[in-house]
């Protein structure tokens, strides 16, 4: 069964070396996909999982995913298939064989009208510093809080850390945050007064949300904690909701976990109970070439029960 690895972050999962070869063997011939609007197609998810069902493995694999990322587990998980990688590198073939992987969890799918499914995230010395490409913190937050219905998952595919060894991922569980804070701060958060972003060239996540309500639903409810730091800055929000938004902040980052991912990472984050975020890049970016910056790609899934 694979290995669950790094006794600081329960969430890794290391795969067997037989079953990283039968998904070698297996991603090297794996077909192109078709898309259904947004979504990843039917046809494709069939036939991808014929392919995989055929590694003796894979069953064990999936299992153990599967209960890392259940509500009696961590709630995320770093898949590491790093072989894998190696040995298709982070091309066509590989890209097929991760996004193979993830529709057995919930539906592949790109939200962003302008993007392809897998969405490039480079590093870009003018964007502003705490924006995805930038080179800063990237404070916590949930994709597409403004949303009515935000993507279940959100996933991050390191194609290439950060040559000076920093910008690590961060991550905090929302819902336990919230369980900390005094019932004032939490009916608070639960009053639509929060705003943030723009809302364009979108599909499939229903309408716009603002202003929206940080704790959306009751707390035994599967919904989201609708939170972003950036919705702190420049907002029409009454100091006592400002207030609250910041000790649910502080819980956060009080309590989070950090790591770097590697080439071949795949992060599995549940944005109904986790938000994530970035420490900064290392100083002397505009001393590393463009090739050799930090790169992720991006995507995200639907739970089939959504659809």
């Amino acid at each position: 069964m694979p290995e669950i690895a790094n006794a600081d972050c329960d969430g890794f999962i290391d795969l067997l070396r037989g079953l990283e070869e039968d998904l070698i063997e297996i991603g090297s011939t794996l077909p192109a996909w078709s898309m259904d609007g947004a979504f990843l197609a039917d046809s494709t998810i069939k036939r991808y999982r014929a392919e995989l069902g055929s590694a003796p493995q894979f069953r064990e694999f999936k299992g153990a995913l599967l209960a890392a990322l259940s509500a009696e587990g961590d709630g995320y998980a770093v898949v590491r298939p790093r072989n894998i990688a190696q040995a298709l590198r982070i091309e066509e073939q590989f890209l097929r064989l991760t996004t193979a992987l993830l529709a057995e969890l919930a539906t592949p799918f790109q939200p962003f009208q302008r993007w392809p499914l897998w969405k490039t995230i480079g590093t870009n010395l003018a964007a502003k510093p705490g924006v995805s490409t930038g080179i800063g913190y990237n404070a916590f937050h949930m994709d597409l809080v403004n949303a009515t219905q935000p993507p279940d998952y959100t996933i991050l595919l390191c194609v290439r850390p950060d040559p000076l060894g920093a910008g690590a991922s961060i991550l905090s569980d929302a819902r336990a945050a919230v369980s900390r804070l005094s019932p004032s701060t939490r009916a608070l958060l639960a009053e639509p007064e929060y705003c943030y972003g723009s809302f364009f060239e979108l599909s499939d996540v229903g309408e716009e949300y603002a202003p929206f309500p940080v704790l959306d639903g009751k707390p035994e409810d599967v919904g989201f904690v609708r939170f972003t730091a950036k919705m702190l800055a420049g907002s029409d929000l009454s100091e006592a909701h400002a207030r609250a938004a910041r000790e649910l902040a502080d819980e956060l980052i009080a309590r989070q976990t950090t790591f770097t991912l590697q080439r071949g990472d795949v992060l599995i984050v549940d944005q109904h109970r986790w938000v994530h975020g970035r420490e900064p890049l290392g100083d002397g970016q505009h001393n590393v070439p463009e090739e050799n910056r930090r790169v992720l790609l991006q995507l995200f899934l639907r739970s089939r029960q959504q659809l």
